[in-house]
């Protein structure tokens, strides 16, 4: 790895032992400003510790995602990707800027790769490639931000142990929030696909649809269908199609309803495709099934009994 070579992703730091290398630390107030797309080799943390901004970032493949940006939010942005800076007029903002790269190890504070080697979190950092990250800060990295600056301004950009402390306590704290982030993130799509399931479990008596589904829980489709198969391993329209089913084998089990009758009551509109259905997940056609299981008998008060119905 050169000496200049600024990524947050490369497999020598963690595999190696290097050090932290800072290129630029700076407050600024902006206001009013449109600065132009570029980059730079090193790996850029943009904090903003006042007012509002935008920070547009372009993609690999030419498109460019757009943030909006609020007090104590940081974005990290990797080397070699084109940003740029929008401050509307009427809305100033206030920014810490700090730029580093990476340098043979100097044996001073742990090295980045023994780092990442003790902390789960921070190998997972360095592990995940991304382009951008806006993190929220409840003023933890803001904190050492700060006093790796001042550290930086007194005793320059080659320092000593302090500044490479504070940088791995500001990597792992970095490392953490993207955890944190991260676990927010999946318990809110756990959240709705428990609403959608739970709609499911209302509604599969109904034709419905996915659109009716992402309708109720106020989510797109496309995301709802998404992070259902990626929490329950189904798409939705088979986990409708197995809770039909179930319900249909509890029918065809616990009633009387006629078999013809057994797709009404699930939502199935065709009962030629219902049979389709059943024989696919059950190996079974109904009649099968209900000839196939123990009948329950109901018994009546004089002392009568009387099997199921066996209607078609």
């Amino acid at each position: 790895m050169s000496e200049r070579s600024g990524s947050l992703f490369q497999q020598a730091l963690i595999n190696g032992d290097y050090s932290p290398r800072f290129f630029a630390y700076y407050y600024k107030q902006w206001n009013n400003y449109k600065m132009q797309y570029h980059h730079h080799n090193s790996t850029e943390i943009m904090y903003l510790i006042s007012g509002s901004c935008i920070v547009d970032v372009r993609q690999a493949k030419g498109s460019a995602e757009s943030y909006s940006m609020k007090r104590g939010e940081l974005i990290i942005l990797d080397a070699n990707v084109p940003h740029r800076l929008i401050v509307e007029e009427g809305t100033p903002c206030r920014m810490l800027n700090v730029e580093f790269g990476f340098t043979e190890y100097k044996g001073v504070a742990p090295s980045v790769g023994r780092l990442a080697r003790e902390e789960r979190v921070v190998e997972k950092l360095l592990d995940t490639p991304f382009s951008s990250l806006i993190l929220p800060d409840p003023e933890e990295v803001y904190h050492v931000l700060k006093s790796l600056v001042l550290e930086l301004d007194q005793r320059g950009a080659d320092g000593g142990s302090m500044i490479d402390l504070l940088f791995c306590e500001m990597l792992l704290r970095i490392a953490r929030l993207k955890e944190e982030k991260l676990r927010s993130s999946q318990q809110s799509t756990e959240f709705y696909v428990r609403r959608s399931i739970e709609f499911l479990h209302q509604n599969y008596d109904r034709s419905i649809q996915v659109k009716d589904i992402a309708s109720a829980v106020s989510l797109h489709p496309g995301y709802l269908h998404r992070i259902f198969k990626i929490h329950t391993g189904r798409t939705i329209t088979d986990y409708l199609n197995i809770l039909r089913m179930e319900k249909s084998k509890m029918l065809l089990a616990k009633s009387d309803i006629p078999v013809a009758e057994i797709a009404d009551y699930v939502g199935v509109s065709s009962r030629q495709y219902f049979h389709l259905l059943f024989k696919k997940y059950t190996g079974l056609t109904p009649v099968e099934y209900r000839n196939s299981i123990e009948r329950h008998s109901w018994i009546y008060e004089d002392g009568e009994s009387g099997n199921l119905g066996e209607d078609i």
